[in-house]
């Protein structure tokens, strides 16, 4: 045991400090480098000494890869990289952001802006641990969640990445870190990086920082405001998840006044690793590089020069990766970026690695495979639907609730483009970086679990959009209709009108006219609810994305549980009132924390 390094008891900062002073300049800008599985491969991994690879938003092995099969994938990286002169393991990177939302069969949670509306700060860090242990068993050690942003406009594509509009509730809901590396022990020093074990993954605080915050909620565009604001509002989640030993940061797209936060000296070294003493690494977001100049991925040597020496400690590179390593290791040659600023990089790198435990365990541990989707697990996210849900009315007269429903009715209506489609309930960032319609992976539908609830005593006529004669027989003791958003994410996502697609509008409308109705809707965000379809409806149910398990909906609705949701943002009347949140404009359509309970 000659290496300080390979000895499992010696002290993580000797084993950082030995590894360290064996590797030459090639291997240490090999390990700054994250790069796509889509180019990756054993030998390239091993003969660059490549510190990560990861898979992009719908980067999977095949179509509907299992958990093994990405287990097999990922192993095959690492025994490339345990061949490397070194043996200095990789981590593999997932957007495992509700659940591990990639791969076939996982269990997918609803999306952050849901858990916002449960208060819930411990049901968050338990989806936390079932999430870290489904990531596990694809191989993968490295989760980039959780995205903290304080979202203040419902015009951005990411709104349902963030928990709320109010800086409290996303600190609460920070648990998840402590969920995804499980809980440092009394007295783990401020800052310092921590994961519990073989069945946790390294979590990552993003998008740092002020995201949520853009002009016209514009992605990646323009945050604008005071230092004050950027540090009260928008930097404050940060300090919970570097007080729980998170592992890494993520900078994000956006710019603070103008300026880019990939490149600012300020932010990213001076305040989250010099000020707030941050000790994990902090990592570059997808192609971030090459957005730095226009037009896209010219002067890629300025843009390395710049994020490198203003903090960024591992770049997601993630497909020009030679181009990315020959133009950094001539930018330290040349001294154009200093070798202390290399060595600080890789410390980093190789410190999180360490506590991470992946020199002692570099494989998957297949014995979690049999977790991936199981009940235990189901039953959380039910949970966490039926905590989410937001009742925002119940009866045209206060004093008479339609809510609960009669589960002894003869014959009821399903309707609407969302009643049996489990790519609209789970939104985007699953199974594909965008999402998709359809049986996109294993789950229920709110029909599937309507179909349990009322068994063969209810007759259910479901038809995605009703004509006239549907109601022919006039029979229907009361209808459900489910409209809202189809799934998306990022840029494409951003939308300045926020209407309801679909004619789900329409739908909902056409059908309250002729029988009592719930309207559930499932969208990232609050949407324009025309007030002639508040009016008509008798009950209004925001679903948000609540992912597979749609039985926590019929849950709420047929009584089992009260619904118990509360607003996490404000629900404006006009896009025109943008943007509104809880503590500015006055005269939304339902207050910041309203909810009703049945």
């Amino acid at each position: 045991m000659d290496c300080v390094y390979k000895d499992p008891n010696a002290p993580v900062e000797e084993r950082v400090k030995d590894l360290l002073s064996r590797m030459t300049l090639q291997e240490k800008i090999g390990q700054m480098t994250q790069i796509e599985r889509a180019v990756a491969n054993p030998s390239a991994i091993r003969d660059r000494c490549i510190g990560s690879v990861l898979s992009g938003g719908g980067s999977r092995p095949f179509e509907n890869a299992e958990s093994a099969d990405w287990a097999n994938m990922i192993d095959g990286f690492q025994k490339g990289a345990l061949e490397s002169r070194l043996g200095v393991p990789i981590f593999y990177g997932t957007d495992a952001i509700h659940g591990n939302n990639n791969v076939w069969g996982a269990t997918v949670f609803p999306h952050n802006i849901g858990l916002g509306a449960t208060r819930d700060p411990d049901l968050v860090r338990r989806i936390g641990v079932v999430t870290a242990l489904e990531t596990r068993a694809c191989g993968s050690q490295y989760a980039f969640a959780p995205c903290v942003a304080v979202a203040k406009d419902p015009r951005w594509g990411r709104f349902y990445e963030s928990y709320s509009e109010d800086t409290e509730v996303v600190r609460k809901m920070t648990s998840l870190v402590s969920g995804l590396q499980g809980q440092p022990p009394e007295g783990h020093p401020y800052g310092y990086p921590y994961v519990a074990g073989r069945n946790y993954v390294m979590a990552s605080a993003k998008h740092f920082v002020g995201d949520g915050a853009t002009e016209n909620g514009t992605n990646e565009g323009n945050t604008i405001a005071t230092h004050d604001e950027m540090f009260n509002i928008h930097l404050a989640p940060y300090i919970d998840c570097i007080a729980q030993g998170v592992c890494t940061v993520m900078a994000s797209y956006s710019s603070w006044n103008g300026d880019k936060m990939h490149s600012h000296r300020y932010l990213l070294t001076e305040v989250l690793k010099d000020k707030l003493g941050f000790k994990g690494l902090l990592i570059s977001d997808w192609e971030a590089l090459d957005r730095l100049s226009d037009p896209h991925g010219s002067d890629y040597r300025q843009s390395i020069k710049s994020t490198i020496n203003a903090g960024i400690d591992m770049v997601m590179v993630p497909f020009r990766y030679e181009l990315f390593l020959e133009e950094l290791l001539s930018l330290v040659e040349s001294g154009e970026i200093p070798m202390t600023r290399i060595d600080d990089a890789v410390e980093r790198v190789l410190r999180v690695k360490f506590v991470a435990g992946l020199f002692e365990h570099p494989f998957t541990d297949r014995s979690l495979i049999d977790l991936v989707g199981c009940k235990a697990h189901r039953e959380l996210a039910r949970e966490a639907v039926r905590k989410s849900l937001v009742l925002l009315k119940n009866g045209k007269d206060p004093k008479k609730p339609f809510l609960p429903l009669d589960r002894t009715a003869k014959k009821i209506l399903v309707a609407g483009t969302h009643a049996d489609d489990l790519g609209y309930q789970c939104g985007g960032w699953t199974a594909t970086w965008t999402g998709l319609s359809g049986r996109i992976t294993v789950g229920t539908t709110i029909m599937d679990a309507l179909r349990e609830v009322l068994g063969n005593k209810t007759e259910i006529v479901f038809e995605p959009n009703p004509t006239p004669e549907t109601f022919a027989s006039q029979d229907f003791s009361f209808a459900i209709v489910a409209i809202g958003e189809g799934p998306y994410c990022e840029t494409g996502g951003d939308d300045p009108e926020l209407k309801i697609p679909f004619n789900g509008t329409e739908i909902a409308t056409f059908v309250a006219d002729r029988v009592p109705t719930v309207t559930i809707l499932i969208s990232g965000r609050p949407m324009v609810i025309e007030p002639s379809l508040l009016e008509k409806v008798d009950a209004f149910v925001a679903a948000w994305l609540p992912g597979t398990e749609g039985a926590g909906i019929t849950d709420v609705l047929f009584g089992d549980y009260p619904f118990q949701g509360k607003l996490p943002v404000t629900w404006f009347k006009t896009v025109d009132q943008l943007p509104m949140h809880a503590h500015g404009n006055s005269n939304p359509l339902f207050p910041f924390g309203f909810g009703l309970t049945s």
